[in-house]
């Protein structure tokens, strides 16, 4: 049973790997890699933005992502990044509808 399980999964890790969704995140991020500095300042800045979007709702955390977006603006602005960062976004969006998905189906709560 647990090779069906884990045939079916390397299917569906496949299916996804041939989205257009996924196709544009590897891409845009394939380009950004190719300047390593830029590749590093993105990094810096998603895991600030990260670490601000998982902390317990605080006041001023408006204030501190306006913060970070002031921060890291010529970073963010350029096209290049923007395009990762969209693409990213559309991908784990993709993503979280496909656990949500997942778990309803198995009636998991």
């Amino acid at each position: 049973m647990l090779n069906t399980i884990e045939e079916a999964t390397m299917k569906f890790a496949q299916d996804i790997q041939k989205t257009e969704v996924y196709h544009d995140y590897r891409n845009s991020l394939d380009i950004i890699k190719k300047d390593p500095e830029l590749y590093e300042k993105v990094n810096e800045y998603r895991l600030k933005n990260f670490e601000l979007q998982t902390t317990e709702p605080a006041d001023g955390l408006l204030d501190k992502i306006d913060c970070l977006e002031q921060e890291y603006e010529a970073i963010i602005e350029k096209t290049v990044v923007s395009d990762f960062l969209s693409a990213e976004i559309s991908f784990c969006r993709m993503m979280q509808d496909i656990n949500k998905c997942i778990t309803l189906a198995l009636d998991f709560e």
